[in-house]
Formats: C-alpha cells, structure tokens, sequence
C-alpha cells in the first residue's frame, strides 16, 4: 500500500532553514521520480523540486532555485527538502508525490515563516 509521510515542519523566521522529509514506503521507490509541492492557504498546489530515482537529477521552481535543495535516501525509501534562507513567501503546507503514483497524497507538513 502507498503511502506518503511528510514530517519536518515548523515554524522559522525569515533567513532560517528547515529540513522535510518524505517517507514513502509500499511502491518501488529507488525507480520514481518523487516530487516536492506546496500550498499555501488560498491558493493551488505548486511543483517545488523533483528528483530522479537515482538522485542524479533534479529541477527546481525558480522561486526557489537556489535556496532549496531536494535529496533521497533510496536505502530508508526518504526523500528531503533542505529549504534555506526562507522567506515570507515560502509558508505553506509542504507535500510529497511520486510520479508513479500521483493520486497518492500524505498529509503535509506546514511550514510557517515570520519574525
């Protein structure tokens, strides 16, 4: 069974960093490209970064470039978002996907940023 679990959230002031994390255990993981959206109240869900199965590519919104950086651990079935330097326009609920399974959806994490 798929199953996604986003963890890492909280709250951080402008400048800061957090790490998420995805744990996503019931599919073939080290083979899918895992994905990394946001939303923020109001407003639609948006692709932050991707990464292939291997780790050895990955593309970034260029809101973030720069800033963000997504990683995997094929061995645990853990994918990462390293999110430095946030800003005022980075909160929202933070969520990961597979490709391969993209009717599939954990609960998010929320990522709150204010001083």
């Amino acid at each position: 069974q798929v199953q996604l679990v986003e963890s890492g959230g909280g709250w951080v002031e402008p400048g800061g960093s957090l790490t998420l994390s995805c744990t996503a255990p019931g599919f073939a993981f080290s083979s899918t490209w895992m994905n990394w959206y946001r939303q923020a109240a109001g407003k639609e869900r948006e692709l932050v970064a991707g990464i292939n199965g291997s780790g050895g590519a990955t593309n970034y919104a260029d809101s973030v470039k720069g800033r963000f950086t997504i990683s995997r651990d094929n061995s645990s079935n853990k994918v990462f978002l390293q999110m430095n330097k946030l800003k005022r326009r980075d909160p929202a609920v933070y969520f990961c996907n597979a490709v391969s399974h993209r009717g599939y959806w954990g609960q998010g994490t929320q990522v709150t940023v204010s001083s």
